[in-house]
């Protein structure tokens, strides 16, 4: 069996995998999830088929490939949980760049040869300049940052020897909902701030702490750049139109470019739910810089890149209403 414009998604039951796989779908691709499920969710793949595999599984993953010819890959499947990967190196290392390894070597066997990645900011660790630009110095300070710079030194040695081009995505912090409901947050545990906040407020989570406030920030708290999940899921449609059009490898920053403090979210969350959020001051954590936001002038330039439902107050209206179809349904 080969499906026309098949897509091969890894990690596509995830969280921005599945909301890239609506994208694809929308837009006349046929997105193939091959996905371990360790973290993704069936009922998430709603827009072509499930095949269930790990990426270190090099016989199945073979299989996948000689049965759907997909034209690309687009690569989410990772371990993404930063204290984790201090605790346990050897998990994100043997998953994140052992499975990518394995990844890559089996679209060289099947001729498949553009791949678009899921990077992170965390490549930047505590970043030497704000706004972030790509060629900020890759400096990361955990073992999950180190994991995914290490693969894309890898997808730049597989550039050189075999022409497979790729573009390394770096974005920033990924939240909201898909606008129709279908989709969201469904992490176990949950790490992320805003759905921290919205299951504390509902007892379905534990008590929300901010994580210090001395921080040199106008209100004491941390600034990051928040992205829609839909606009990220654009992004990589973007970049992967880029490559089939001929395009050379990247490495492209997708955030707003505008940052926001943990305090300004608290205060979106309360605005939107009408809800009074409590919560407790803890320490610092470990290696949080104070501001992380993007300069998306490149994306900008190389995929004609913009957020379009990134405003927080969308942002937080998406995710509040995802949240409660998820107490609704359990």
């Amino acid at each position: 069996m080969t499906t026309e414009n098949s897509i091969l998604v890894t990690g596509g039951a995830g969280y921005i995998g599945s909301h890239t796989c609506k994208r694809l779908a929308e837009s006349g691709y046929t997105p193939i999830t091959f996905d371990n499920l360790s973290y993704g969710h069936r009922h998430a793949v709603k827009w072509g088929p499930l095949e269930v595999g790990d990426l270190t599984d090099a016989g199945r993953l073979d299989a996948v490939m000689k049965q759907y010819k997909p034209q690309a890959v687009i690569h989410f499947a990772a371990y993404s949980l930063v204290g984790e990967s201090v605790r346990d190196p050897g998990k994100y290392y043997g998953n994140n760049v052992g499975g990518t390894l394995s990844l890559l070597n089996a679209m060289n066997a099947n001729g498949v040869d553009k791949i678009v990645f899921s990077s992170t900011c965390a490549t930047y660790g505590i970043p030497s300049e704000v706004p972030i630009r790509e060629t900020t110095p890759q400096r990361p300070v955990n073992p999950y940052g180190h994991s995914k710079l290490a693969v894309e030194q890898m997808l730049a040695d597989f550039d050189t020897a075999h022409d497979l081009r790729h573009v390394a995505l770096r974005y920033f912090n990924a939240c909201g909902a898909d606008r129709d409901g279908e989709i969201g947050e469904e992490h176990e545990p949950e790490t992320h701030l805003i759905p921290r906040i919205l299951q504390s407020m509902t007892g379905h989570g534990p008590g929300f702490a901010i994580f210090g406030e001395d921080y040199p920030t106008p209100d004491g708290t941390c600034i990051r750049d928040y992205i829609h999940v839909e606009d990220l899921a654009q992004g990589h449609l973007l970049a992967l139109r880029y490559l089939m059009a001929g395009g050379q490898s990247e490495q492209l920053n997708l955030g707003t470019g505008h940052g926001y403090s943990v305090r300004q979210i608290v205060d979106a969350v309360e605005t939107v739910t009408g809800q009074k959020v409590d919560y407790d001051i803890g320490p610092r954590r470990a290696g949080d810089p104070p501001e992380l936001t993007a300069d998306t002038s490149k994306a900008k330039q190389v995929l004609g890149f913009e957020t379009r439902v990134s405003d927080i107050e969308t942002i937080v209206a998406n995710a509040w209403t995802f949240h409660q179809s998820v107490i609704n349904r359990n």
